[in-house]
């Protein structure tokens, strides 16, 4: 049903209100790394809204670091959130956005004028709903094959081969498939492993990753609501990762209090679990940091009642002191509201020795900030498995002069050849970046 006039003119005045509110008082930086400042909350009627208005790129490409290329392995996808290589190194691509169902539509205005934020975001798309796998065989930098690998699936997003198993996170359901190396589709109907949380799926991107042994699937589900305003009952098994037994589908919590929880990787030296976590919005341009953190098992990060460990987000009722008081506080920030999505360890990775340990963080970029904050591909140094030092930029120029995004990182992964790949899910392209002159 379409919004009546008086809706319309509320909600072009919610946003010209929204685009006046403050901006950031911090220095630059001071809201990153293993002690960020966290300055007061600070509430009004109308949140901040200032977001790079999807434009694509029409020939141009983003900026690399100095001794770094970049070029599209594949461009004019529809869409693309995650990538999976497989052992051959060929490239799964998940060509995917929220599932449009009626559990997904949320009344009111504020909901509409959200959903109209995301669609001149680029995020208002249909779901493509399959996974497309492109191949390099000639090993040029761009793929020559590219095919509908997997179809008709439910807004997929993480992949994990284990032997010949390919596991897929779709919206609401692991499931599984046959996979034979150098396919270059499987036909084969789903196998379902085990339901996910799904309901309103305020936060419909799964992700997952397979323990070392195969055992064990991780899965990443994203919280129903901002703090917990669609009820509690709606955040059983959300903001979490769930713990899934690969062959029975028992599920476990793993870990909770993590608004929206995405990348997940192995650290190489150490073998813990990491994870990328978006934090809440509308309490500030500086809060709350997105932060990048070792999971541990049974940990309670805060999520909805505290933030960064034990601060009290006093909009939350009823509060919960004794929850508040097991709260901890991750690893990393990585800056208020840069949505960091995408993660992956340089282990593999052939881009020189600035870029030999540490991870790969995607990040989409902010609509809860001024000035905006992420819409680039940072790395953050590691020593002695943990994170050592400042992020580095890696791929840059995604939003350009005016203030447009041409693109916005998603999933990373490291290829065959040791190159970084990005996808561009408003570019809708996989990008390559690899030293240059190579």
């Amino acid at each position: 049903m379409r919004p009546c006039s008086s809706s319309i003119l509320a909600a072009a005045v919610l946003l010209t209100l929204a685009g006046c509110a403050g901006r950031s008082g911090l220095p630059s930086g001071a809201g990153v790394g293993p002690a960020p400042v966290l300055p007061e909350p600070q509430r009004s009627l109308i949140p901040t809204v200032d977001i790079a208005p999807a434009k694509g790129w029409n020939g141009a490409k983003p900026t690399a670091a100095q001794g770094l290329d970049v070029s599209a392995l594949a461009s004019g996808l529809d869409h693309p959130r995650w990538l999976h290589v497989l052992p051959n190194g060929d490239v799964l691509v998940a060509e995917s956005n929220k599932p449009q169902t009626p559990q997904t539509k949320q009344s009111g205005i504020k909901a509409w004028v959200m959903g109209k934020v995301m669609e001149r975001a680029g995020a208002g798309v249909p779901s493509a709903d399959r996974i497309t796998l492109l191949r390099d065989a000639d090993g040029d930098g761009v793929a020559e094959t590219r095919t509908v690998f997997l179809k008709n699936l439910h807004s997929p997003f993480g992949m994990a081969l284990v032997g010949e198993s390919l596991y897929v996170a779709n919206a609401d359901a692991i499931v599984r498939f046959p996979y034979q190396p150098g396919a270059t589709e499987i036909t084969a109907a789903p196998h379902k492993v085990a339901p996910l949380p799904a309901g309103l799926n305020h936060h419909w991107t799964k992700n997952i990753i397979a323990s070392k042994d195969g055992s064990k699937l991780y899965a990443t589900v994203g919280s129903n609501s901002n703090v917990g305003e669609n009820g509690m009952e709606n955040e059983i098994n959300r903001a979490a990762i769930l713990e899934v037994d690969a062959s029975t589908g028992a599920t476990r919590l793993f870990a909770s209090g993590l608004r929206n929880p995405n990348g997940l990787a192995w650290e190489p030296q150490t073998g813990a679990l990491w994870t990328v976590v978006n934090e809440r919005d509308e309490i500030g341009n500086d809060l709350v940091p997105d932060y990048l953190t070792s999971v541990k098992d049974g940990a309670f990060y805060g999520w909805p009642y505290s933030y960064y460990g034990q601060h009290v987000d006093a909009r939350v009722k009823p509060p919960r002191p004794e929850l508040v008081a097991k709260a901890i506080s991750p690893d990393y920030a990585l800056g208020a509201h840069v949505a960091a999505l995408g993660l992956t360890f340089a282990a593999g990775a052939q881009l020189g020795p600035a870029f030999t340990n540490g991870a790969f963080i995607g990040q989409h970029g902010s609509w809860n900030r001024k000035p905006l904050s992420g819409y680039n591909v940072i790395f953050v140094p590691f020593a002695d498995g943990k994170p050592n030092g400042k992020p580095v930029e890696v791929l840059s120029g995604f939003v350009d002069r005016n203030g447009d995004a041409l693109g916005r990182p998603v999933g990373v992964a490291i290829d065959k050849a040791g190159s970084l790949l990005v996808a561009d899910d408003v570019g809708n392209v996989v990008w390559r970046v690899r030293p240059a002159g190579r």
